[in-house]
């Protein structure tokens, strides 16, 4: 279904990124894995380069690029790169993302500039430069990895810095799905229902405990799938969530899904 089609990751080199990729792969596309990771991390598993070789193991092709999400000239360079590598851009998925659940009280400012920098400016800025590139695509989409916009004081009372930094995805899909309707561009988020099995949770939110009571990447692939296979012109300003992408689509046990079978799900934040 997505042969020869040239899908932009930001943040691909493990996690849920990567899992999209690797579905996307599978059908033959041409994946660019774009991040900051081009050397092996103590802790973190992969780097854009065994990420961009495992696309070609599923199937498709893959083309890893270091690229700083926060900097103009490389987040250009590399779409550049990319529309040059394959012969254009049909997808763009904004998936880079920098999270802190501080209070307001101890939340340092660098951490604030470092989520604003990357969530909201990198996802409008990859955004903005993609977008010669996807008008000229049979079928493009831009999908978002950000919550529904839900203003419940809950969600920003705890973790004010990083709930400003999420919404600000989700604002960019609501105002660009409205511009570049014209164009026939599909702007969509995707957010999953449960936690997801990630690094960042590993290693920031929990732990192996919080990890257990997670779903797979995998879901929130499948259902990513599901949404870009759709027509862009009819497909445009939706907030998806992935259990109930994949429950339209027929799926009733997501059972596949569980990290640990049997384990009580946590569900994600901002729902």
């Amino acid at each position: 279904m997505f042969k020869n089609k040239t899908v932009f990751i930001t943040g691909a080199s493990r996690g849920i990124g990567k899992a999209i990729g690797l579905k996307l792969a599978s059908t033959g596309a041409n994946v660019v894995v774009t991040g900051k990771s081009v050397e092996p991390h103590p802790k973190l598993e992969g780097t854009i380069f065994t990420s961009a070789q495992e696309m070609k193991d599923a199937g498709g092709d893959g083309l890893a690029i270091g690229m700083d999400v926060r900097e103009e000239g490389q987040v250009k360079s590399a779409l550049e790169q990319a529309a040059n590598h394959f012969g254009g851009i049909d997808i763009l998925i904004n998936n880079a993302s920098a999270i802190n659940l501080s209070d307001t009280p101890h939340l340092e400012m660098k951490r604030f500039d470092l989520m604003h920098q990357v969530n909201v400016r990198g996802t409008y800025m990859t955004s903005k430069f993609a977008i010669p590139y996807l008008k000229e695509a049979e079928n493009p989409h831009i999908l978002n990895l950000s919550p529904p916009l839900n203003f419940e004081p809950k969600w920003f009372g705890p973790h004010l810095g990083y709930s400003i930094a999420k919404y600000g995805m989700s604002l960019c899909v609501l105002g660009l799905a409205e511009e570049l309707k014209p164009l026939g561009i599909g702007v969509n988020a995707l957010w999953p229902k449960t936690v997801i099995a990630t690094a960042a949770v590993r290693n920031l939110l929990g732990g192996e405990e919080v990890v257990k009571r997670s779903r797979t990447p995998q879901i929130v692939a499948d259902a990513a799938f599901d949404i870009l296979s759709r027509q862009s012109k009819k497909t445009s300003g939706n907030y998806f969530i992935d259990e109930e992408v994949l429950r339209e689509s027929g799926i009733q046990d997501f059972s596949r899904y569980n990290e640990v079978e049997g384990n009580e799900l946590l569900p994600d934040f901002f729902l």
